[in-house]
């Protein structure tokens, strides 16, 4: 009923510079939920950007995942045909179709990942203390709360309806532990050979499953390696 009262009386609707995320005007609550329901689209750059800088085998195929999420979310939509609740009150949309949401399957996806990843996989490669695990009980539930805000944006506004949004998260959160296990049981076993190919050297794709902390494996390193060249640099000068 309270859907039926919106469309009958449609706000008039604004976009975010740049994007087509649209709300309705004067309305704070929307203007921030709409650039809430944009997390999704700035979660794929992210990865863009690691695979770019980082070329760490275990990122690429979550990255692989998140594009095979979203290439089922086309098939689904295509197959249901399902529209959007108040049809035309937004004009900037890639398809008419509203089931199952794609931004609510995307960020399931990545928020049901992100946990197997925390307490699945981090516990097999790391002792836990109190402290890595306190952090990682933060960590949980911000990202409980973003993958629920976008999902309550879309509903907010009025780009999906409630069995849309829960839907597409129940794809997310199935898709998300298939591929998870996918890639522990099948895929990681095989990235110290996908890393030795010539073209992963060539292009410096690296496999870091094996080491517990990459963080600071790298901050170690790093540190390690600059003081010898200061050693080194500091010979020269005598």
């Amino acid at each position: 009923m309270a859907l039926e009262e919106q469309c009958s009386a449609p706000p008039q609707w604004r976009s975010i510079s740049l994007t087509h995320v649209e709300f309705a005007e004067g309305d704070l609550a929307g203007h921030v939920l709409a650039y809430i329901s944009l997390l999704p689209i700035a979660i794929l750059v992210g990865f863009v950007t690691l695979i770019v800088f980082k070329r760490e085998l275990h990122t690429i195929s979550f990255f692989g995942g998140l594009l095979l999420n979203e290439g089922v979310n086309w098939l689904l939509k295509h197959i249901l045909r399902e529209p959007r609740p108040c049809a035309g009150s937004h004009t900037n949309l890639q398809t008419d179709y509203g089931m199952p949401s794609s931004h609510s399957q995307l960020i399931w996806f990545f928020v049901v990942y992100f946990f197997l990843f925390l307490y699945l996989r981090m516990h097999q490669t790391n002792n836990a203390r109190c402290v890595d695990l306190l952090w990682r009980h933060i960590l949980s539930i911000i990202l409980l709360g973003i993958a629920l805000s976008v999902s309550y944006s879309r509903v907010y506004l009025l780009y999906h309806t409630w069995s849309q949004v829960v839907y597409g998260a129940l794809a997310g959160c199935t898709i998300g532990i298939v591929w998870f296990f996918f890639t522990q049981e099948v895929l990681t076993p095989l990235f110290p050979k996908i890393a030795a190919w010539p073209i992963s050297e060539y292009f410096l794709v690296r496999d870091t499953s094996l080491i517990p902390n990459i963080l600071w494996f790298e901050y170690t390193v790093t540190r390690s390696e600059a003081r010898n060249r200061q050693r080194k640099l500091g010979t020269k000068l005598q």
